[in-house]
Parts: structure tokens; C-alpha cells; sequence
């Protein structure tokens, strides 16, 4: 809301503020203060209302110029090779999405709260939701939830509240990312959280007072682990093995559900919507029917009317808007409808078949690409294992200073991960990717030696 100053007896005048001045002031008398100055006298004087060194205000005609101006020191996807992934992936989008997704009724109907209403668009999340557990192997999925990072914190307390265990355990091959919003989730909540070895030698560190086992497929590294042996080690311990899965790769790779996964969660961002800075997305979350009722989010239901007509409803809605604080699953309060939209349109249009094309042109294209690089003196490929279209490449320098080099040839390389390996830089490679675009990556990096 916006207010004026207050005036001399500290209360505020304004259009967009409903109470009455003597509303105001009985606020006031029942917090024993005199004006609502005082509200902020914990804030230094000189702070409370500093003088802004704001620029003169332009018309719109001259706004236009200089947002035009900055958006033009972007460097878009689409004008030249780019070879970056790490959460967010340059996959094709067909023309088909954006005018079904802009129609009117889609748009004025983003919360389907009025069933008679929104006929269109809670059909859209079954679809959605149906199509979510056939892509995990899983029996029920929700509406939507933010991003993939939510909702895989989400599913970290969902297990907590399953097992009513405090202890999460994440992979060492886990998203960072992912991992520090797993811990912001975890940390008002006394939920200790855990890093464990998940590589081929070791087993992970499990116990008796873990709740779940967090894991990535593909991992955050791009590989494929085993993991058969990782859910049944979590279940070896009554644990629930919690998967973060990348969708495009269920065109290929057995899905999460085929191995006995408990809840399973991903990025909605491939199937369909454009990168954008990193957001907004759509989080896809899907678990088994027996713990459908510690799901966070709501879930869209098919059903029939008097007359035998089909109808759509939300049938459930473990939020806090719904019911009793206390036994609200989630605190959050909406589903990214409208990208919700996007990906059921996408994988619609795809097909299975097309589904799977993306799929291997992905894994093809990503294995040509890592043995072009490994042929070059000075690099190497330092994990070893399946990949799908992501992997890790050893440099002879800084990846910084190769990223550097590489855009001056208008080549967006991979991310710096030297943290976890030795200059090492993830490097991503999908369909968007011709053979030229990864020709003249290798070209560009066989310079540096």
C-alpha cells in the first residue's frame, strides 16, 4: 500500500489506506505509543527518510531507449553456441506453447479456486500431474511448485514428517544450489542436515535416525550413479530415498519410480520455458499414494457431475490457506500455473517419440562433444561413468579465464566448478547444439595448452 507522511499527530493520510484517523489513533493508545513515528524508533534518525539521488524522470519514449539500450548488453541464447547448463539448459521450445499459453482464459483464470470457473485450467493441472508420475514412474503428483529447488527442499520435510525423523542426508553429486536451499528449509526447523559419499566405493552414511537420502539423476556433475543400490541403502535404514530428477532424461533412463524411489522432484525449465535469468520456473513433485497426504502443494482432481459429465475440482489442499496452520504440509501458497501450462503443452506436442529424440540428440551430441575435448592435450575427463548431457572437463587453466576467451569468440562456456575439481568446468550439450557449435568449442579450447 501506498501513504503519504503523517501528519503532525502521527497518523497517516492517504487514498490507499482504509482505517480512519481515529482508527489510527485508538492503534496507537493500545500499543502505548504516542505517533507512529515511534514504530520506527529503533531505525536511526538520519536513515529513516534519507534524501534519494534519484536521476530527473524520463517520458516513456526515452524509458524505452535505455531499457533497450541495457537489454542489448545481454548476450541471449540463440546468438551464438552456448554451453552452459547446471539447473537451467537451452532446450527447444516449439511455437506451439506461447500463444496457447497467452489465450485469455488461461491467463484469467490462474487460481482455480471457483471450480465452475476454471474448467480449463484445473484440467490443464491433471493432465499436468498425470503427466508428471508417467514421466517418474510415481502413482501421484501435485499441482506444481515453484522450482526444482524448492521442491526438493519440500520433499526433504515432507520425509521428515513421513519417517518423524530430524536428520536429512544429501549426496556429495547434489546440486550446491540445491543443497543451500535444502539447508535454509532444514535450519529454523531443528533438522540437521548431512553431507554423504554416494560414489561406487562407499556406501552412503546412513543411520537409524535419518529421514531421508537426497539424490540427483542425472547428478549435479551430469552422471548417472547406481541408483538401484542408493535406494535400497536409504530403505535398509527405514529411510526414504528423495530423487531430484532431470525430466528430459526420462526420454532415455529407466525413471526414479522403476527403483523403488519415494518421492521424486525436478525442474519443470526443460520442457518447454526459456531460460530467463533463472526463473520463473515450474517445481514438479511426485510421491507414492500412501503419502499423499503429507504432499505439500494441492492436487487437481477428475470426477463426475449429476448428469455424469466430467468435471474437474481441487479434491486436495493440505495448505495453510485450508486448513489449520499447524497441519499445513507446505507454506507455500501457489503452483506456477501458467508454466505449469507450458510444460503440459511441451510434452503434448513432443510425444514420447519426440520426448526420446530430444532425449538422445542430448546424449549423442554431449559424448561426441567430451571425446572431441578429451582428445586435446591439457584436458581430461576426470570422473568417469554414464552421462547423459552434462559433464566435467579438466582444463590446463582457470575455467575463468577460458570462459573469458571463449566469449570473445561469442562461445558461452561451461560453469566453473574448480571448487569440487581441479580446474574443472561442467560443460553442457544439448539438441540446440549443431556439430559446428561443438567443432569450434573444441577448436577454441585447443588453444589454451
Amino acid at each position: 500500500m501506498t501513504a503519504t507522511r503523517p501528519d503532525t499527530a502521527g497518523h497517516f493520510q492517504s487514498h490507499y489506506i482504509p482505517n480512519t484517523t481515529g482508527e489510527q489513533a485508538e492503534m496507537l493508545a493500545s500499543l502505548g505509543i504516542d505517533s507512529i513515528d515511534q514504530l520506527f524508533a529503533d531505525i536511526p534518525a538520519e536513515f529513516r527518510n534519507p534524501t534519494l539521488d534519484l536521476p530527473a524522470p524520463l517520458s516513456e519514449l526515452e524509458i524505452q531507449r535505455e531499457l533497450g539500450g541495457l537489454a542489448a548488453k545481454n548476450r541471449p541464447l540463440g546468438s551464438g553456441p552456448s554451453f552452459l547448463g547446471a539447473g537451467s539448459y537451452d532446450h527447444f521450445i516449439p511455437a506451439i506453447i506461447k500463444p496457447l499459453i497467452t489465450r485469455g482464459e488461461f491467463l484469467t483464470a490462474y487460481t482455480p479456486y471457483q471450480a465452475e470457473a476454471s474448467q480449463g485450467t484445473l484440467q490443464v493441472i491433471y493432465e499436468f500431474q498425470t503427466l508428471v508420475c508417467n514421466l517418474y514412474g510415481m502413482e501421484v503428483a501435485n499441482a506444481g511448485m515453484y522450482d526444482g529447488a524448492t521442491s526438493l527442499a519440500e520433499a526433504a520435510l515432507m520425509a521428515c514428517r513421513v519417517t518423524k525423523r530430524a536428520k536429512v542426508a544429501l549426496a556429495d553429486t547434489l546440486s550446491p544450489a540445491y543443497s543451500a536451499v535444502i539447508r535454509t528449509y532444514c535450519q529454523s526447523q531443528d533438522i540437521s542436515v548431512e553431507i554423504t559419499s554416494c560414489d561406487q566405493m562407499s556406501r552412503p552414511a546412513l543411520d537409524a535416525t535419518t529421514a531421508c537420502l537426497v539424490l540427483q539423476y542425472p547428478n549435479f556433475f551430469g552422471y548417472i550413479e547406481d541408483l538401484q543400490s542408493l535406494v535400497n541403502a536409504a530403505h535398509e535404514q527405514g529411510a526414504m530415498a528423495v530423487v531430484s530428477c532431470d525430466p528430459t532424461a526420462m526420454g532415455m533412463f529407466q525413471p526414479p519410480g522403476h527403483y523403488g524411489a519415494d518421492i521424486v522432484t525436478g525442474d519443470g525449465q526443460p520442457l518447454g520455458i526459456p531460460a530467463s535469468y533463472g526463473g520463473p520456473y515450474v517445481g514438479l513433485f511426485a510421491t507414492k499414494q500412501e503419502y499423499i497426504r503429507q504432499m505439500p502443494s494441492r492436487l487437481s482432481g477428475r470426477t463426475v457431475d449429476k448428469n455424469g459429465k466430467t468435471g474437474y475440482v481441487l479434491t486436495l489442499q493440505t495448505r495453510e490457506q485450508h486448513i489449520r496452520r499447524e497441519r499445513a504440509t507446505s507454506n507455500i501458497c501457489t503452483n506456477e500455473a501458467l508454466y505449469a501450462l507450458a510444460a503440459t503443452i511441451y510434452l503434448a506436442a513432443m510425444g514420447k517419440h519426440g520426448l526420446r529424440r530430444v532425449a538422445e540428440l542430448c546424449y549423442h551430441k554431449a559424448h561426441y562433444a567430451a571425446a572431441k575435448i578429451g582428445e586435446l592435450p591439457g584436458y581430461s575427463l576426470p570422473l568417469s561413468g554414464p552421462f547423459f548431457q552434462e559433464f566435467v572437463v579438466q582444463c590446463p587453466a582457470p575455467p575463468a579465464e577460458i570462459n573469458k576467451k571463449l566469449m570473445e569468440r561469442n562461445i558461452l562456456g561451461g560453469l566453473d566448478v574448480s571448487g569440487q575439481v581441479a580446474n574443472g568446468m561442467l560443460l553442457c550439450v544439448t539438441e540446440m547444439n549443431a556439430r559446428e557449435d561443438i567443432d569450434a568449442l573444441v577448436a577454441a579450447l585447443a588453444e589454451f595448452k
